[in-house]
């Protein structure tokens, strides 16, 4: 535990929002956990077993929740003594259902959050820019690139290399969706009576170790080392192009 009393982090996000960025970075300090998307839906099967998971065709059996909140818990601390989780909002209602069938002697989800990994502390991590969120998700969609390293070579691939072209309504579905996945993060937040730590992508983005500091303090971690980003940005002159022209195009 932090010895600002933190047993748990949770990292509120959006996709394309920097989340993984902030993962590496809390991960590489050696004091702030290992967080990752334990709770995702449908995730690739050779990460339940690099994160020690147990087999989710067992989900309906009565001591899965229980059973995969612990493998959380171990996965989520790695070698330290705080536990590190992201959420994406889409998987938020599935989580409740699952905390739900394992503390329900317990009155809400934060109160559950709590039974389940000790007291959390809530990081909602938005994009202010909208727009450049949607275009980076319509680009990782199309092209099949999600991530690079700093070096700017490929980490992430989901596909096979396609050309990405630009789709007007593509971006402004995922811009609708964006605006109202933070919206639905804010009330939330607020109908369970929670004050979380506010970080932008712009803000980790712009300046990396000082949002990291920020982080390590609320939670009362002096990190063993501070990193820099392992990760690189994949918007391009294509990205910015694509963000000119929809402004172009929305404003007539």
């Amino acid at each position: 535990m932090s010895t600002a009393g933190y047993a748990a982090y949770i990292i509120c996000a959006t996709p394309r929002s920097g989340s993984t960025l902030l993962c590496d970075l809390l991960t590489a300090t050696g004091g702030a956990g290992a967080p990752d998307s334990f709770l995702m839906g449908n995730p690739d099967p050779q990460w339940i077993t690099d994160w020690g998971l147990p087999d989710p065709t067992h989900s309906d059996r009565p001591a899965y929740p229980s059973r995969l909140l612990a493998a959380v818990r171990r996965a989520g601390r790695g070698a330290t003594g705080i536990c590190g989780l992201r959420l994406m909002r889409r998987d938020l209602p599935r989580v409740e259902h699952l905390l739900a069938r394992a503390h329900p002697d317990h009155p809400d989800t934060p109160a559950r959050l709590d039974a389940a990994f000790g007291r959390c502390l809530f990081i909602h991590l938005s994009r202010a820019d909208k727009l450049a969120q949607a275009v980076s998700l319509i680009r990782a969609r199309q092209s099949g690139l999600w991530h690079r390293h700093a070096d700017g070579s490929e980490r992430e691939r989901l596909s096979p290399p396609s050309p990405a072209t630009y789709d007007r309504a593509a971006i402004a579905a995922a811009l609708a969706d964006f605006n109202a996945q933070d919206r639905a993060w804010d009330s939330w937040f607020a109908a369970q009576n929670i004050t979380p730590l506010r970080l932008t992508y712009e803000q980790l983005a712009s300046a990396p170790t000082d949002t990291l500091a920020r982080v390590c303090t609320v939670l009362g971690i002096t990190p063993q080392a501070w990193p820099t980003p392992a990760t690189a940005p994949v918007a391009d002159a294509t990205s910015r192009d694509w963000i000119t022209r929809f402004r172009r195009e929305t404003a007539r």
